[in-house]
């Protein structure tokens, strides 16, 4: 789309030409990072899967600790989305 003329360009015009673009911009770079975070849940479901590379015959209280602070870190996530936990109403 041409960019308008601001000297034979009405006011209203320019900023609403103006919010498009800027709404066009923010939606592109939305859409992006929404891309990032389904890759990363992707990555992270498949680590899931494999137990996240612990050897379950092996499992020790490291173990424990080490999926404990990345369950706390997911909980800090999702209690924000869903709006729980320190982040309910």
């Amino acid at each position: 789309m041409p960019r308008l003329n601001p000297q034979t360009t009405p006011r209203h015009q320019l900023r609403a030409e103006k919010a498009r673009r800027n709404h066009e911009a923010a939606l592109a770079a939305f859409i992006g990072k929404k891309a990032e975070i389904d890759e990363m849940l992707a990555r992270l479901q498949a680590l899931s899967d494999d137990h996240f590379g612990f050897d379950t015959e092996a499992v020790n209280w490291g173990a424990v600790g080490s999926i404990d602070h990345v369950a706390s870190a997911l909980r800090e996530m999702t209690d924000f989305l869903f709006g729980e936990g320190e982040y309910a109403e």
